[in-house]
């Protein structure tokens, strides 16, 4: 199985996790509502980090671990919303950006 796919299936793992224990319902629309929803967080974080938002106290190093965090919730629900959706990413990377990657020879 691809590096990535595996990757999915972790995240997918998680996420069962998550919404169980918290009471989650993941029907159709939430998969795509989390994308938007994440996507939301990781914007105002980047607006904190670059003068245009609130900082709420924190300084580079907390915004940019925030950053981070956000940007991982972001990848995970995205390959979620793949997942469900039975999107062959490495086939639509090869299609849209051109190359395979699952390819090693990436330089």
């Amino acid at each position: 199985m691809p590096p990535l796919l595996k990757l999915a299936d972790r995240f997918e793992q998680a996420s069962q996790n998550y919404a169980s224990s918290n009471g989650i319902a993941r029907d159709e629309d939430w998969f795509v509502l989390k994308m938007q929803e994440e996507l939301g967080e990781l914007t105002q974080v980047w607006m904190k980090l670059t003068a245009r938002g609130r900082r709420r106290g924190l300084d580079d190093t907390a915004l940019r671990e925030e950053l981070a965090n956000e940007t991982a919730d972001l990848l995970g629900h995205i390959l979620l919303f793949a997942r469900r959706n039975d999107i062959d990413l490495p086939a639509a990377i090869a299609r849209k950006w051109r190359f395979d990657p699952l390819a090693d020879d990436i330089a």
